[in-house]
């Protein structure tokens, strides 16, 4: 890599790219993933049903997203995350935290999609947001009027049913470190919406350690509760754990800036995602960027999936954990490559 820009450098991307489809559908060439047998119809439809009667029970759509749900494809995407689920009402409530997480990334971060979002003053609705699964305790008088405050706002009411759902199936460590993830998550968040703020190019690294908070930890570090058992906080808080476990997030998410990569320079084209950040480092066309960052992830990929198997010698209970990861990895990759509603490819093959 050529020298990076220093800690002021000013975003100089590339200028809005002419990125025609190749086509909708379909793995990224050269890609490494694990394929999976299609979602079974029929469950995806019921979860969607489900999903769909309890984000209309607390109203949670605001006018702005009418037709997203049956496009996001939310029992679909849980069926095939989750393929070793206890039963439907455990993929319901995967399908209403995946729901909550993307509405709050919508509504609050998302600037170009007209749904109020604001990079300026992104932390005080995230700090109320955390709030609505990390509850406020105070005088009786205050708590009544945070709790006011929650059922005011449909990301705020989706956070608190989703998580209240939640902690009726989940053992209270499992609770907790959804918790925490949340957490990590918003911090993500406001990373990125910084650094879009104030229009800095983080250097690679710079970009993925960004990504390895703002991913989908929340949604593959509740396998163990979707599949009717619990790694432990002893196990589950082990270095090398964590390490598979964060091998596993940033993999599936590098591979989501892939697959979103036209939709999103088509919107924003100075959106940051890895194949951007990797040509305003390198100097180089996305054409060449975006190649380069096929296999970064393959790297990604490759070492989750080598210290995964590694690991899962080591004890029955790992080895089902490691698993749980690996099929949200893979099923993941399966709705991202055939979500033709959301994702089409550049014409670079």
């Amino acid at each position: 890599m050529s020298a990076p820009p220093n800690a002021a450098a000013i975003r100089r991307l590339p200028g809005p790219p002419t990125v025609t489809p190749a086509r909708r559908g379909g793995a990224i060439p050269g890609l490494r993933y694990r394929p999976v047998a299609p979602a079974d119809p029929r469950k995806a439809q019921e979860v969607d049903l489900r999903l769909e009667a309890w984000a209309r029970e607390l109203d949670l759509f605001p006018p702005a997203w009418k037709g997203d749900f049956a496009g996001f494809q939310f029992g679909r995407a849980v069926v095939l995350q989750h393929p070793g689920a206890l039963d439907l009402d455990r993929l319901t409530l995967a399908g209403k935290l995946l729901l909550a997480e993307n509405l709050v990334d919508s509504c609050y971060c998302e600037e170009d999609e007209g749904r109020g979002g604001s990079h300026r003053g992104l932390g005080g609705p995230l700090l109320l947001a955390q709030s609505a699964i990390d509850p406020f305790h105070g005088t009786p008088e205050l708590e009544a009027r945070w709790r006011e405050g929650m059922r005011a706002d449909g990301p705020l009411r989706s956070y608190q049913g989703a998580m209240r759902d939640y902690a009726g199936f989940a053992t209270p460590s499992q609770t907790t470190r959804f918790v925490h993830d949340i957490a990590r998550l918003h911090l993500g968040y406001l990373a990125e919406a910084a650094w879009a703020e104030t229009r800095y190019t983080p250097q690679v690294w710079e970009y993925l350690v960004m990504r390895q908070f703002n991913n989908f930890r929340p949604c593959l570090s509740i396998v163990d509760a979707v599949d009717g058992y619990e790694l432990p906080e002893a196990l589950y808080s082990r270095p090398e754990i964590q390490r598979i476990t964060a091998l596993a997030c940033n993999a599936t998410t590098i591979v989501n800036d892939l697959y979103s990569f036209t939709k999103e320079l088509a919107s924003d084209p100075d959106h940051l995602n890895l194949p951007t950040v990797v040509a305003a480092n390198e100097g180089r066309g996305l054409k060449a960027a975006y190649l380069e960052s096929v296999e970064i992830h393959n790297r990604v990929m490759a070492s989750f999936e080598e210290e995964a198997a590694a690991l899962s010698a080591t004890s029955p209970l790992v080895a089902r954990y490691a698993q749980g990861l690996s099929d949200w990895v893979a099923g993941n990759h399966e709705w991202h490559a055939t979500n033709s509603h959301r994702y089409h490819l550049p014409r670079y093959w």
